[in-house]
């Protein structure tokens, strides 16, 4: 897990490659490495945070044997010992980088296909002149660009090209889309103008002054239309053995491994496959979080699935006073909005983590979208709302927008790639939604603390397995993921297999409504002298505001958009102002 940038085309100082890779010292604090081509129109940094091989032979970029490729590498490619095995290369590490750049000499862009991994790579041809980079098939990993007057920005995160001279200026579309749909991860873009994310499963390649871009992995494609003719035991018989094996491959590291447990099905089943594999040694350390409050701690569920094992679990204390301090941190980290105090709580367990020793985190994401876990996919697939935002319930207050700022919002069509809708729905939340939205949140919460995330269960082929079930496989007798709890039955303890899905929350309404809420006023008074009148009604934001504290909804949401955009208006980056530009409307 690593910071990557690369500067390309002419005219480039070396000043601004060093500033992009100062930007991102907090994904890779072990070293440094740069690389300038002969040209001097390629210029190549890497933060290393060692995992693999973590001696001096593993230090990027990576030059291959001939000189011909430069690498810099964010990620892991977990198969990478099979891999080694299968390409005669003359190997001067151990690392998964070094058989990385050794698969693109052998099968070049076809390599990425032969991939179990997550990774955003760069790579530089100094023969032919021409920038090749990819990313994951789920974009566990980032990678954003900016591409102006023949020349490409292009780095791990945002703040390094800002820190590299790409002005920082909001997008009013994306920002409008997110403030009145609640939305956003979906559209190709950043909340920063001129800032684009190369997509999941895509690559980008640069030459000649020009870059073009290109899927090579769809899950859609990869998986197809028809349904899993088989058997619901040969299924379940298959899924978990894809299943431990992506457990077995993403424990293959040079440092300390520990997972991430909440009380829910998931977490029981990663620690089940763990225990299946290590047994009750106890060398693992699990860490959850909790927030004092036991109306949403799952603490209890996480000592009842722990009570016969030789684990012992870390709890990570999210507090209310420490709140503001710490939304303010992780803000500058995330670069954009993100998901409020269940990402916080993260934060807190990461930062535990790595003051324990534990370097590298198995997270149980993915399962809800796989198996149809969440409530509205047992609901009619009707209006934009629930298309979009995957809830019923309005998350934002439109009515507070500006008319002509909330007209220029974009409109999203989903695409709808098979025949029926519950998988329509699950495709949207892998490829567009919920997943892009939490991997981002996690990579850079993760990173904060110089930390590497795992998602075992976002496994491509499981992924694969599970969308070409029938709906009977996931919901059944009014209850998600049925399969997925078949499999539970034969790990963990039946109360915890066939337990009710509880989403994973935090105290934030009651929170911002009591020991938070004179924190809440003054960001959102800092927010409205910036933004009154050009994105938002004074008037009418205070009444929401008013009505939220009073209990008339809920719903947390919106107030957290507020919130966070406030904080985005006040922070200074690198070679920052630290102010937003916007466009002031008549």
């Amino acid at each position: 897990m690593c910071g990557i940038a690369g500067l390309f085309g002419a005219g480039f100082q070396p000043e601004q490659l060093f500033s992009m890779h100062a930007a991102m010292s907090h994904r890779g604090p072990d070293d440094a490495g740069f690389f300038h081509s002969e040209c001097a129109q390629a210029h190549l940094a890497h933060n290393r945070l060692s995992i693999l091989d973590r001696s001096a032979a593993g230090r990027q970029p990576f030059l291959s044997r001939d000189g011909r490729y430069a690498l810099v590498f964010n990620g892991e490619i977990y198969n990478y010992l099979e891999l080694r095995a299968a390409i005669d290369y003359p190997y001067r590490s151990h690392s998964d980088s070094e058989v990385l750049l050794a698969a693109y000499e052998q099968w070049g862009e076809a390599c990425l296909d032969r991939l179990v991994g997550m990774f955003a790579f760069l790579i530089w041809d100094t023969r032919e002149r021409i920038l090749f980079a990819a990313r994951d098939r789920f974009g566990v990993k980032p990678l954003y660009y900016s591409e102006r007057h023949g020349r490409l920005w292009i780095s791990s995160e945002i703040k390094a090209l800002h820190a590299a001279g790409v002005e920082r200026e909001a997008d009013e579309e994306v920002w409008a889309t997110y403030l009145h749909d609640g939305a956003h991860e979906h559209l190709g873009r950043t909340f920063w103008r001129g800032v684009v994310p190369l997509p999941p499963g895509h690559w980008l390649r640069w030459s000649g002054g020009r870059a073009s871009t290109g899927c090579w992995y769809d899950l859609a494609e990869r998986a197809g239309t028809d349904y899993d003719p088989r058997g619901d035991t040969e299924v379940i018989q298959e899924y978990a053995a894809l299943v431990e094996e992506s457990v077995r491959l993403r424990y293959r590291a040079d440092v300390p491994v520990g997972i991430n447990l909440s009380g829910g099905l998931d977490s029981s089943i990663l620690l089940a496959m763990v225990r299946r594999i290590f047994g009750d040694r106890g060398a693992t350390r699990a860490f959850t979080f909790v927030t004092g409050n036991p109306d949403y701690d799952e603490i209890s569920w996480v000592r009842r699935m722990l009570q016969h094992t030789g684990y012992e679990v870390q709890e990570c204390l999210l507090s209310a006073e420490e709140t503001p301090l710490l939304a303010e941190s992780v803000q500058k980290f995330q670069d954009e909005p993100f998901g409020g105090l269940p990402t916080l709580a993260y934060a807190r367990l990461f930062e535990r983590a790595r003051e324990a020793g534990t370097i590298v985190l198995l997270d149980g994401q993915g399962m809800d979208e796989q198996w149809a876990g969440y409530d509205y996919y047992r609901q009619p697939d009707i209006g934009a709302q629930l298309r979009i935002q995957g809830s019923s319930q309005a998350p934002v207050r439109p009515g507070s927008l500006v008319p002509d700022f909330a007209a220029e919002r974009l409109q999203w069509e989903p695409p709808s790639p098979f025949p029926d809708s519950l998988r329509n729905r699950q495709y949207r939340d892998i490829r567009f939604l919920k997943i892009p939205r939490a991997l981002r949140f996690n990579d850079r919460v993760s990173m904060r603390s110089s930390t590497e995330l795992r998602e075992p269960f976002l496994d491509h082929r499981a992924v694969e397995l599970s969308m070409r079930q029938p709906e009977d496989r996931k919901i059944r007798n009014g209850s998600g993921k049925w399969l997925l709890r078949q499999l539970a039955s034969t790990l963990i303890p039946e109360g915890v297999a066939y337990a009710p899905k509880r989403p994973l929350q935090t105290p934030q309404r009651e929170w911002l409504r009591g020991e938070l809420a004179p924190w809440a006023e003054d960001r959102i008074e800092m927010m409205l002298r910036e933004l009154g009148g050009i994105w938002f009604h004074p008037d009418s934001v205070r009444r929401e505001w008013q009505s939220f504290r009073a209990g008339a909804s809920d719903n947390s949401f919106f107030v957290w958009q507020w919130i966070s955009l406030s904080m985005l208006l006040v922070r200074h980056d690198v070679r920052s102002e630290g102010k937003l530009e916007v466009k002031k409307y008549a």
